[in-house]
């Protein structure tokens, strides 16, 4: 939507083809709904949050920054909030509002849009992009955009077969992968705190003796293992091949204390009640849901009083509390990723215009290039930065 619009700003005659029966289907979901659409940031810090090749988005990123994004919307009429991490919210909380937004300015444009519309293949001239094969007959074009998404939600139309049309022309693809994704786990306790999230924990992500991601924030249990903010931004930081090395989640249940200042923490409340049994006295510390299960690995028995438990143990106890782990054996995979990883591999495309090296008068942006973010609105501003990017970028083509 945002190339259409950046091409008919040009002054181009411009037809945007839909698989879908509406447009921005898989916008109408994301943020839960809300539509975190962009971060208000400094430009600069946008390639901070950038995991995939930051450096290719320079002219994307300052040609169409996050600030001319806000503008873009507000100026058409959309009204919008900034909320916890510079997260851009439309002000009514709907993601429709969004995408009526665009709908609007394209139409006052005169993009012609054709929904339930599947594109097949693309009609090549001696190398160059002359057009496209649809499932409802071929259109001839002076250029082409694509902007095919990637392959995480599969439901919303983006399942990323479309993307063997580049390879079958010769453009080379970087394997797609599961991003900003949910993330299963071996230990056998962990569905029994289903549904239980955790704020203000430290969460760190090891592969063998590397350390991957640390960072402060909420996360969720899950029936399958962890998700939540935290674990889908750690996600991104994580491979298909660290997968067999068995990455381990540890979470610092009290990350604002030492490991001395919790134990005193702890003593106090034994002191307290010292004929309290161990599984009744950790109600001050922890969430009803979680303390069976801590109280089953710190290896102390339950009904033991605990002016009993010995000092050893309840040093036990304090690396719970500083290091409650998890072994990652996988994720959940596209269905419920919420972006995708891989794509057009960067060197195939020319980052001041979007062009596909191999194929004259073709473009691509979006999900479908090999760059990917964290969350927080950064994905949604890589896909308007490329989008415009490619749409102004067709030169005298019409």
């Amino acid at each position: 939507m945002m190339a259409a619009i950046a091409s008919a700003e040009e002054g181009h005659c411009v037809t945007l083809i839909e698989k879908n029966e509406k447009l921005g289907k898989k916008l109408f979901i994301t943020g839960k709904g809300r539509c975190n659409f962009t971060n208000a940031c400094d430009t600069n810090e946008l390639f901070e949050h950038v995991i995939s090749n930051p450096k290719f988005l320079f002219s994307a990123f300052y040609g169409f920054d996050n600030s001319s994004v806000l503008a873009f919307f507000e100026t058409h009429g959309l009204r919008y909030k900034i909320e916890r991490g510079n997260r851009a919210f439309p002000a009514s909380d709907h993601s429709s509002d969004v995408i009526r937004t665009l709908e609007t300015y394209m139409k006052q444009l005169g993009i012609k849009i054709m929904l339930h519309t599947t594109l097949k293949d693309l009609i090549l001239t001696q190398d160059t992009a002359t057009g496209v094969v649809t499932d409802k007959g071929n259109l001839n074009a002076d250029a082409v955009i694509l902007a095919l998404g990637g392959r995480s939600y599969p439901a919303c139309g983006a399942d990323g077969d479309t993307w063997k049309i580049l390879s079958k022309h010769g453009v080379d693809l970087v394997p797609a992968f599961p991003s900003l994704v949910p993330l299963t786990v071996e230990e056998e306790d962990i569905p029994r705190l289903q549904g239980l999230s955790l704020k203000n924990v430290r969460v760190r992500i090891t592969v063998g003796d590397k350390l991957r991601y640390e960072e402060m924030g909420e996360m969720l249990f899950t029936h399958f293992g962890i998700s939540g903010p935290l674990i889908l931004s750690g996600s991104c930081f994580l491979n298909a091949q660290d997968y067999d090395k068995r990455p381990v989640v540890s979470i610092d249940l009290k990350p604002a204390l030492d490991e001395k200042a919790v134990d005193a923490r702890i003593l106090r409340d034994f002191q307290e009640a010292p004929n309290k049994q161990f599984r009744n006295a950790l109600s001050k510390l922890l969430p009803a849901k979680l303390i069976p299960v801590i109280v089953e690995r710190s290896g102390i028995e339950m009904d033991k009083p605990v002016h009993s438990v010995s000092k050893e143990e309840r040093r036990c106890l304090v690396h719970l509390f500083k290091n409650f782990t998890c072994t990652v054996n996988g994720n959940r995979g596209f269905n419920e990723a919420i972006i995708t990883r891989g794509g057009v591999r960067c060197s195939e495309i020319d980052p001041k215009t979007m062009a596909v090296k191999k194929i004259r008068g073709l473009y691509v942006a979006g999900e479908m290039i090999d760059v990917d973010a964290q969350t927080g609105g950064f994905n949604l501003q890589i896909a308007w930065s490329t989008g415009h990017l490619a749409g102004s970028g067709l030169g005298g083509k019409a």
